[in-house]
């Protein structure tokens, strides 16, 4: 895995496919995932060294401006964020939970780097606009102070581009509801 992962959201797509192409060829990135997500927008993510993906991204967002949602560029992202966008994270027990959702697909990702960071919590799922109309949502847990400071920070962080929607802390949630999650 890289340094840096790095992602493009595009409104459709075509405009996402010839974006992510112009990414790839830009520069000498892996290309993660690419896919079609809720309503018809296209996701491109990438890993590699900082500048690589740093150009890539930067490349991509002029493919096709009309159509361009958002990016991001991460150096050194946490290491749960792969785990939880693949609903891979192994938790054994949920003491409190924290919910944070957007109203795009980037910033999700942003939201819970910037979460995992803040305090010692581990991400459960990370969903991506996918059946969900574009929007997207990390689940968390930790401790209740460390969940109501990650939430805390994710949430300032997806604030200051507006793609903050909602978000809750629940303390000791009942089991059949960490049941349905886990």
């Amino acid at each position: 895995m890289g340094k840096a992962l790095g992602m493009i959201e595009f409104k459709t797509v075509s405009a996402g496919v010839t974006a992510t192409d112009t990414m790839v060829k830009t520069a000498a990135v892996e290309l993660i995932e690419a896919q079609t997500v809720c309503p018809g927008k296209y996701i491109a993510l990438i890993s590699g060294d900082i500048s690589a993906v740093d150009a890539a991204v930067a490349t991509a967002k002029h493919t096709r401006e009309e159509e361009f949602i958002d990016s991001f560029v991460l150096g050194n992202p946490h290491p749960g964020i792969f785990p939880a966008i693949y609903g891979a994270t192994q938790v054994e027990h949920i003491s409190s939970l924290g919910i944070l959702e957007t109203y795009d697909a980037s910033s999700i990702i942003v939201a819970a780097d910037e979460a995992a960071k803040a305090a010692e919590v581990e991400l459960i799922e990370l969903r991506i606009a996918k059946g969900m109309c574009g929007k997207s949502y990390v689940f968390l847990c930790g401790e209740v102070s460390a969940v109501d400071a990650a939430i805390a920070r994710a949430k300032a962080k997806v604030a200051e581009s507006g793609m903050y929607l909602d978000s809750s802390v629940i303390a000791h949630p009942d089991p059949q509801l960490c049941k349905s999650i886990l």
